[in-house]
């Protein structure tokens, strides 16, 4: 077969399965810090089982866990170029149409383009609250 009749494969399954890698080893480090927790609990003597304790610590557990891993998330700088001669997002474009209030990109890229990390943003800094850490 000739190369440009070949098929050519398409990228969005590649970024789907790194995506869906990422977040299988996240899980599973959450599910290994929650294991290793209740692993280290003394054992009862009697073989009645504390639910409330239970629950109680694979919260914890997880709660520890996820602000280990995704606390430092919302501190990592985005634009890895933000600062610099080279940044792409440094460029602004705007318009103004009659007396209007000037309209442009500036409120969009503004933030990265200074070096802002993801809970320094105008919308998902917000959302951002949510995660622990």
């Amino acid at each position: 077969m000739p190369s440009h009749a070949r098929p050519k494969p398409s990228r969005v399954p590649r970024a789907l399965l790194r995506a869906g890698l990422v977040i299988s080893a996240a899980g599973a480090a959450l599910a290994a810090g929650g294991a290793a927790t209740a692993n280290a609990a003394p054992a009862a003597s009697d073989l009645a089982t504390d639910t409330g304790a239970a629950a109680s610590g694979l919260t914890g557990a997880l709660l520890h866990s996820a602000a280990g891993g995704l606390g430092p998330v919302k501190n990592l700088k985005l634009d890895p170029l933000a600062n610099t001669s080279v940044d792409p997002l440094a460029n602004a474009v705007s318009t103004q149409i009659a007396d209007f209030k000037p309209v442009g990109t500036t409120l969009l890229t503004g933030a990265l383009s200074n070096g802002a990390a993801l809970k320094d943003l105008p919308l998902v800094g917000t959302v951002t609250r949510v995660l622990p850490g």
